[in-house]
């Protein structure tokens, strides 16, 4: 994992730059994500470890599925990336290039488990609160985990807010064993 990590830096780094100098993020997370969809597709994926097809052919057929998705500079990237027989990390230069975007905009991932679903305006409402106790803005991914019976949990990083049923009873079982 941590090889992938190593050779898909640079070009995430690369990416990122283009994408500051032009102030073009939300555009290079479209497309990275978009090309990262299709370079997972299981046809991609044979055409891709496929021997008799030269890197050219490769590049050729991904960007053929990508259309108009891509923009000039989009389109050498694959192409390079094809070049250096380099596509199969293209998730993780996407991945490496939304966590470089979230930095510069001062965005911070939040894991959001609750019990049931919550709709929008309760969403917006969580997320406002721990906005204000963090002092910045936050990306919500919200999981269902029925075992905490009520209540929220917010896990940012290695801090966690407990404030579920389960997190409760498991405190009042701590303090009476006491």
């Amino acid at each position: 994992m941590a090889e992938i990590a190593t050779i898909a830096r640079p070009y995430a780094e690369a990416v990122f730059r283009i994408a500051k100098q032009s102030n073009s993020f939300e555009n290079w997370s479209g497309m990275l994500k978009f090309t990262t969809s299709v370079v997972k597709d299981g046809a991609m994926q044979a055409c891709i470890r496929n021997p008799k097809l030269t890197s050219d052919q490769v590049a050729g057929i991904l960007l053929s599925v990508c259309g108009d998705r891509l923009n000039n500079v989009a389109r050498n990237f694959v192409k390079v990336l094809a070049e250096n027989d380099r596509l199969t990390v293209l998730p993780e230069i996407g991945d490496l290039f939304e966590k470089r975007r979230a930095e510069q905009e001062g965005v911070i991932d939040a894991e959001i488990y609750t019990a049931f679903p919550i709709n929008d305006t309760e969403l917006k409402e969580l997320v406002g609160a721990v906005e204000m106790r963090f002092k910045q803005k936050i990306n919500p991914v919200v999981k269902i985990d029925p075992e905490l019976i009520g209540g929220v949990k917010v896990v940012i990083g290695d801090e966690v807010i407990e404030a579920s049923v389960r997190g409760k009873l498991q405190a009042m079982a701590f303090a009476l064993k006491r």
